[in-house]
């Protein structure tokens, strides 16, 4: 993993260095949590923390980071040699990847000098904004597929190389089965995906020839990219005469075609007849072609006989909602011993915070295990069977309710503790089950694509009153 510690904005390192000289012995506690899902969506697919906890890992900065600072002229001797002999101290926890997260909910809490925790929030925001947008968008998209394989296809389009690698790693997360990026590939041993380019197809004198050199090469998995030319007077004649070749020479015919232009509900409808009347029902279709959860949605509900999807430029730009504009905000410092918790007051009341260290609870009924509501409460109070709570929103008007009759399970958990990772899933394919099973808790009104129902989420009493309280304190100073 890179050294990220450069990645950081000029604000983070100029404050940290007012902690130095005012606030060393501080303590901060630091919130991630979003207030938006993109797309109009209901939840966000928690992803990136892997790569959060490989950074702080390997957090330092060397001579020429030093020197470059330095050169700055607006840091401290003391602050530079801090960094210079930097190691870091800090506690990490969070919920872990794949979970659905919602609005207001902390995602990643980090507790430590606070000169340290400052340090952390761009790259911190990078990471888990990126990841877990693409995450996102990618459910968005093999929900709409109807559970039939989604090939992430779009490193070419992603911004830069990283989005690329990280991005298809998010992809698969989100319900991707593959992906054409090999780096990405090779890192988090996901299965490679792709075949031909039309480039292959237009290097021979004819359609014919290249399905038949394909072939000769790749005999195991013939499959072909049919709409170079003409993909009903064409490609499918083509692709079927070399599918009967194969076949007469004793190889079991087993691949695919891809059809990526046109109009792909009527193109693959009379594909797919052709190809069953040739006796090849086993050869499946794949479309490309600037798909989107939108235009998957619509061939599958026009009846396009479609076996998979190869989705690019939309999903690994999350080009229809680019954004992911989670916040990394202080909730509580330690000063001689005594937790001072903080709150961000605004004249937007949206972008008031909740204050203190947190824990977040999914509530389940205990009969069918379904989820009904999330519930955010300070560390120290115990979630017992009957809870008065109020809605999280701070715009929100709504009276107190009570809730009973429910299991509560805590979504956070220890990630980064004594220098020392404690549990932390890696596998990106267990890290999908685990979304997958996630996502089957929730209400299915709250999975829909297009106006889902909003998913409750709550805060105890204790908290909304430390909350109003932080709030009228702070407009009386």
């Amino acid at each position: 993993m890179k050294n990220l510690a450069m990645l950081t904005d000029l604000y983070e390192f100029t404050m940290a260095n007012g902690y130095d000289a005012v606030a060393k012995d501080k303590q901060g506690i630091f919130d991630v949590f979003f207030r938006q899902i993109p797309d109009n969506g209901s939840f966000v697919i928690n992803a990136g923390v892997q790569q959060v906890i490989e950074t702080v890992q390997n957090l330092h900065f060397n001579d020429e980071d030093i020197k470059y600072l330095q050169s700055l002229q607006i840091f401290s001797a003391d602050f530079l040699d801090y960094l210079k002999d930097f190691q870091f101290n800090c506690s990490i926890t969070a919920i872990p990847e794949g979970t659905p997260v919602f609005p207001r909910e902390p995602v990643m809490t980090v507790r430590g000098p606070l000169i340290q925790t400052q340090l952390l929030e761009t790259f911190i925001l990078n990471i888990l904004n990126h990841q877990s947008l693409i995450a996102t968008k990618a459910r968005r998209i093999t929900f709409a597929a109807e559970h039939k394989p989604v090939m992430e296809f779009g490193a070419r389009r992603a911004q830069g190389p990283d989005s690329a690698v990280y991005g298809a790693r998010a992809a698969v997360i989100g319900g991707c089965t593959s992906t054409s990026n090999i780096l990405a590939a090779q890192m988090f041993d996901i299965p490679a995906a792709g075949t031909m380019a039309h480039a292959w197809v237009e290097s021979f004198p004819d359609e014919l020839t290249a399905f038949r050199k394909w072939a000769e090469i790749y005999p195991d998995n013939a499959s072909f990219l049919i709409d170079t030319y003409d993909v009903l007077n064409s490609g499918v004649p083509n692709a079927i005469t070399v599918f009967k070749e194969l076949s007469q020479n004793g190889q079991t015919v087993k691949g695919g075609i891809r059809i990526d232009s046109g109009d792909i509900t009527q193109l693959t409808k009379k594909t797919r007849q052709a190809l069953d009347e040739a006796g090849l029902p086993q050869i499946k279709i794949t479309v490309s072609n600037a798909l989107d959860e939108e235009v998957i949605q619509s061939l599958l509900n026009e009846g396009a006989p479609i076996d998979n999807f190869g989705v690019g430029e939309k999903l690994i730009t999350s080009a229809s909602s680019p954004v992911l504009s989670g916040v990394y905000k202080l909730a509580a410092v330690v000063e001689d011993g005594q937790l001072i918790p903080k709150i961000k007051v605004s004249a937007n009341r949206g972008k008031l915070t909740l204050p203190g260290i947190k824990k977040t609870y999914r509530l389940y009924y205990p009969q069918t295990h379904q989820a009904f509501a999330d519930v955010i409460a300070l560390e120290d109070e115990e979630i017992t069977n009957r809870l008065t709570v109020v809605d999280s929103n701070p715009v929100s008007i709504t009276k107190p309710i009570q809730l009973s009759d429910f299991e509560a399970v805590e979504l956070s958990q220890p990630i980064f503790l004594n220098k020392q990772v404690q549990q932390l899933e890696t596998d990106v394919f267990q890290i999908q089950q685990h979304c997958r099973e996630q996502l089957t808790h929730l209400p299915k009104a709250t999975l829909r694509i297009v106006n889902p129902d909003a998913y409750p989420v709550y805060i105890t009493t204790k908290l909304a009153q430390l909350q109003t309280d932080l709030v009228n304190q702070n407009l009386k100073n």
